[in-house]
C-alpha cells in the first residue's frame, strides 16, 4: 500500500546535524496520519508521499522546515537566587511565558557571576537537519484517526479518556 492522505505511516527515522552526527533515532518505530496533519515535519510528509513498505526517503531541512530559528526573547537572565536548587548548566526549568502565559521549559545554558543564563528555544533551534526514514508499516487510516486527526495505537498518539 502507498502512502496516502488518510494512511498511518510507521517509519525508523534517524536525524543528523550538518556534520553527519546522529542527533536523535527511533529505538521503536513511530506511527503518524499522512495528509497535512502535523504529525511529521511537511518536508518529510512531501518525500514519504507515494512510498512504499521498505522505501527509505533522505530529506534535508533547514531550520525553518525543522525546529525553527532561535529567538532572542526566549532567552534570558537569570540571578541564581530564584532557583530552587544549585543551578548547573544543562538542568531544565519549567517557568510561566509571562506574554502568552504558556508553560516554558527552559534549559539553563551558561552560569556565570552569580546569573544563569537559561534558554527556552527547542535544543535544535537554527540547526540544519538531515532526517533519512525507513517506512516499516502503510494501513489506511480509521474514520476515528482521521477525526482526531492523529494516529492511534501501539506506535501513534494516546488519550486518556
Amino acid at each position: 500500500m502507498q502512502i496516502a492522505k488518510n494512511t498511518v505511516v510507521t517509519i525508523h527515522y534517524e536525524m543528523f546535524d550538518a556534520d553527519n552526527n546522529l542527533l536523535d533515532k527511533t529505538e521503536e518505530p513511530i506511527s503518524y496520519l499522512h495528509g497535512g496533519y502535523d504529525g511529521i515535519f511537511p518536508l518529510v510528509e512531501e518525500a514519504l508521499h507515494g512510498k512504499n513498505v521498505g522505501e527509505s526517503v533522505d530529506v534535508k531541512l533547514a531550520p525553518d522546515d525543522a525546529f525553527g530559528e532561535p529567538e532572542e526573547e526566549l532567552i534570558r537572565v537569570e540571578s541564581l537566587d530564584v532557583f530552587p536548587t544549585d543551578v548547573e548548566v544543562g538542568m531544565m526549568f519549567e517557568a510561566d511565558d509571562p506574554e502568552s502565559g504558556e508553560i516554558l521549559l527552559f534549559r539553563v545554558t551558561d552560569i556565570a557571576d552569580g546569573k544563569a543564563v537559561v534558554d527556552a528555544n527547542h535544543p535544535l533551534a537554527g540547526t540544519t537537519i538531515r532526517f533519512a526514514a525507513k517506512v516499516v508499516e502503510v494501513r489506511q487510516a480509521t474514520d476515528d484517526e482521521v477525526t482526531h486527526g492523529h494516529a492511534h495505537g501501539a506506535h501513534g498518539h494516546h488519550h486518556e479518556h
